[in-house]
């Protein structure tokens, strides 16, 4: 008993373990849930890629654009709810988060619709890019058939914070790994047994996707743990549109400075616990505990690095090989490694550092 007592008092010593363990059981379903989303349009690359070297080349180009005009602008948006839904349920203002959710899929969709055009006539912007004539036009085809996933995205980001503040996240992982599960039997479906081919690989992707959000709308919808957050649509919530986008635009911007992948989604999962943790704290008027909070979240981070970058070194070839069997590009992937985990080391910390300011309101 005496030496446990000493081995919890040198732990204790080097991180919080109370604290530790709070946001472990907090970040890790949020990592499950953040990759699993990002594993659906992923999974259709995959798909795509083993039809051959220019299906690869286009779905993955049209995946990077996607992220960097759409997807990663969706989380951003969204991360105004961290804070207002974040602080309000500190603050015991439950009825307000329901008015916040409204406001932020509002702001959401309307940047949805304005990205969408440049999804659809993407083919002259990706010339620019000087890829083959060929790779250009398939991508394009990929992103006009990705659109619907878009709209289902920004959706799905809004409901994840808007649950993700109330501490509500083991039935994000459900809503998340159930539709993932039944992606891969869908994109092997459309991609393989019908005449969408190439164009099914993207389709699935928004299909899966809606999926996702019908699950966790019906969830909200008729779960009595929402019955004092969600009382429904409200025309008050045009009122906080602004204030909302005030929040929303900056966070956006924060957060297309992570573009690292299945990383950026792990280290996301740490952001949103540190979010949470941080304004619900400041929310109930607990600035210390707020401050310990960010501390225990930055030095788990690092044993995040830590661990992803060993996968890097002795596993990119297991990598490498989900997406094609060419040996090339699976050299070129390996050449790739040691910037990767440059990119990573700094992503972590901008991962914290962002996830910190939205629980701040900055």
């Amino acid at each position: 008993m005496e030496k446990k007592t000493k081995n919890e008092g040198l732990w204790n010593k080097i991180i919080d373990v109370e604290e530790a363990k709070t946001q472990i059981l907090f970040s890790v379903p949020m990592i499950l849930t953040n990759v699993s989303y990002f594993s659906i349009t992923l999974i259709s690359v995959m798909f795509a890629g083993h039809l051959g070297k220019t299906q690869l080349a286009a779905s993955t180009l049209a995946n990077s654009w996607a992220s960097v005009t759409g997807f990663i602008i969706m989380i951003g948006l969204s991360g105004a709810l961290e804070t207002l839904c974040g602080q309000g349920y500190g603050a015991r203002m439950y009825r307000m988060l329901g008015i916040y959710l409204q406001s932020s899929i509002i702001i959401s969709l309307f940047f949805s619709i304005l990205l969408s055009f440049i999804w659809f006539y993407s083919e002259p912007i990706l010339i620019l890019l000087h890829q083959e004539p060929q790779v250009e036009k398939m991508a394009a085809i990929y992103l006009r058939h990705l659109i619907p996933g878009l709209f289902a995205y920004a959706l799905l980001q809004c409901i994840l914070r808007f649950l993700q503040t109330q501490t509500v996240v083991f039935p994000l992982v459900i809503c998340s790994v159930v539709p993932l599960a039944i992606h891969v039997g869908l994109n092997y479906a459309l991609v393989y047994r019908t005449v969408l081919g190439f164009r099914g690989a993207a389709l699935s992707a928004a299909i899966t996707l809606w999926l996702s959000v019908i699950m966790l709308g019906l969830y909200v919808h008729y779960s009595d743990k929402f019955k004092d957050t969600w009382e429904g649509l409200s025309k008050e919530c045009f009122k906080h549109i602004l204030p909302n986008m005030k929040l929303a635009i900056p966070s956006a911007v924060m957060v297309c400075l992570q573009t690292e992948g299945v990383a950026f989604m792990i280290s996301f999962g740490f952001s949103a616990a540190v979010s949470t943790r941080v304004a619900n704290e400041l929310g109930a008027g607990n600035t210390d505990r707020a401050k310990n909070a960010v501390a225990v979240t930055l030095k788990l981070s690092v044993l995040l690095a830590l661990a992803i970058i060993v996968f890097l070194v002795f596993g990119h070839n297991i990598w490498a090989s989900a997406f094609s069997d060419n040996p090339d590009i699976k050299k070129k992937f390996a050449s790739m490694t040691p910037l990767l985990v440059i990119s990573i080391c700094i992503d972590s910390i901008v991962g914290v550092l962002s996830g910190v300011s939205r629980g701040c309101g900055l």
